[in-house]
């Protein structure tokens, strides 16, 4: 039997110098897929899988990019459109799932509508880069780039692509805080990100799909791991969350490590597609 809904009290003195990342997240209901610490790594990482002529640009100006800079949370507010229940487009492996926001919600109407937009957001975010890189506007460039990394990143959570994104069917309320902002920060300085060099995706919009697909194989692991987790301790403790890193750092990490390369491969993809422009010397 699941575990009674629980509150989100948290004895975390591991996690004090990082209270004030989690302020903006924490305040309204969830939105991002991942917290602030899981998508600055994601994104440094991204920078550096990418082939070298796209390597040099976005190592030097990283710090531009809104979500390394610490001065810019812009980022971190955006609402839960930025998820997708996949559930409500029938059975798993989903492959009935219309592959335009147009096409979904003639065939599903409202049940397309409530499901969320992360898919069209990438898929829109993508095109705006291409037109930025054609444009090379540098300030453009990181900004649009910064923004589809966010989504790209979100995808790989398998909250972002269920319906019980909060444990909230499974009696396990909270989850999505628990799992996607404060594990990644209880595992800040463990988690050393291995990524593979960037690939080019063959149908940019159509990718985000199978993406999608392999992240919500994973949806009941992260509920069944988090279940066993919160059996060792009354509430969030320590001893809860050193439990919750022993069972879910390795898939953290793997799909923090896939996010990163498929971040590096969407602005490669976006980058050929545009023409491969000089960018280095941008505006």
């Amino acid at each position: 039997m699941r575990p009674a809904a629980r509150g989100d009290g948290l004895a975390r003195p591991y996690l004090a110098l990082l209270a004030a990342l989690a302020l903006t997240v924490l305040a309204a209901e969830p939105a991002l897929a991942w917290g602030r610490i899981a998508h600055q790594l994601v994104v440094e990482r991204a920078t550096s899988a990418l082939p070298k002529d796209l390597k040099n640009f976005y190592r030097a100006h990283r710090r531009e990019m809104p979500t390394l800079s610490p001065d810019d949370e812009a980022t971190w507010t955006e609402g839960p459109e930025r998820r997708f229940a996949l559930e409500r487009f029938g059975p798993f492996p989903f492959r009935d799932l219309p592959r335009t926001e147009a096409a979904a919600t003639t065939r599903f109407g409202d049940a397309a509508r409530e499901a969320g937009r992360l898919p069209w957001l990438v898929q829109e975010s993508y095109d705006r880069l291409v037109e930025r890189y054609r444009a090379r506007q540098r300030a453009e460039i990181l900004a649009e780039a910064d923004r589809l990394a966010g989504l790209v990143a979100d995808l790989h959570n398998p909250l972002a692509v269920t319906e019980d994104f909060d444990g909230q069917r499974a009696g396990q309320g909270g989850l999505w805080t628990r799992f996607a902002v404060r594990l990644p920060e209880a595992l800040l300085g463990q988690l050393h990100l291995s990524v593979d060099v960037a690939h080019l995706i063959d149908d940019p919009h159509g990718f985000v799909f199978s993406v999608m697909r392999a992240s919500y194989i994973w949806a009941d692991n992260v509920l069944y791991e988090e279940d066993l987790a919160s059996r060792t301790s009354a509430g969030q403790s320590d001893l809860y969350y050193e439990a919750l890193r022993e069972r879910l750092k390795p898939l953290v990490q793997a799909r923090l490590e896939l996010a990163a390369r498929n971040v590096a491969s969407y602005w490669y993809t976006a980058w050929v597609a545009a023409g491969k422009p000089a960018i280095e010397t941008a505006r």
